[in-house]
């Protein structure tokens, strides 16, 4: 019985793994912070991170308050979202794959409207399925556009940027898989009581 069980949790982290990877051009998925009261201390946990296996030192930012200085906070802006040619991709990709999948939801919809013989369906064939594809279509690219703005980094995002408005330090990790998630997370736990991370 564990061994189903097992294998159909292994199914399942699989599809979202391969779902993942057809909508996010990005390598890194999960973004997890950790706010320092000092440039050492977030220094010592930025090291600690670069010892994580498989983790490499871009995986890693070092924020504070220097990196809002210059034009609209370029390099504090890049250190929170690295992968710039990552955000395109997904930006595409996202677009793509919901448009497509809210046709295919469109046409199922007309399927069972015209299975029950909707009397407005019935009536005009071509123009309800050319609607519901339409629709199904824009639907699913709204749907590709929230995916892209990742509403989940936003909270990330926003307590680092508030932390280095009151001068205080923060290591941004950019892990690319859950076991380095996890690793991270425990990592920083360890060292600061404000951590915070994206889905």
């Amino acid at each position: 019985m564990s061994q189903h069980i097992n294998r159909g949790t292994k199914c399942v982290r699989q599809n979202v793994m391969s779902l993942k990877t057809s909508l996010f051009g990005e390598r890194s998925l999960t973004k997890v912070a950790a706010v320092f009261d000092t440039r050492d201390l977030a220094e010592t946990a930025a090291q600690r991170l670069k010892n994580v296996p498989g983790m490499n030192a871009s995986q890693v930012q070092l924020v504070g308050p220097e990196d809002t200085r210059g034009v609209v906070e370029a390099p504090l802006s890049r250190k929170l979202e690295p992968e710039q040619a990552g955000i395109w991709r997904t930006l595409i990709r996202a677009h793509i794959v919901t448009g497509l999948t809210g046709a295919v939801a469109g046409c199922a919809l007309y399927l069972a409207f015209r299975w029950s013989e909707n009397p407005a369906v019935v009536s005009s064939p071509l123009i309800s399925l050319g609607v519901m594809i339409f629709f199904g279509s824009i639907f699913g690219m709204l749907i590709g556009g929230l995916l892209t703005l990742r509403p989940d980094h936003y909270r990330v995002t926003v307590s680092v940027r508030k932390a280095i408005k009151r001068g205080r330090w923060a290591v941004v990790s950019h892990p690319v898989n859950p076991r380095q998630t996890t690793l991270v997370m425990n990592e920083l736990r360890h060292r600061s009581p404000h951590v915070v991370r994206s889905l």
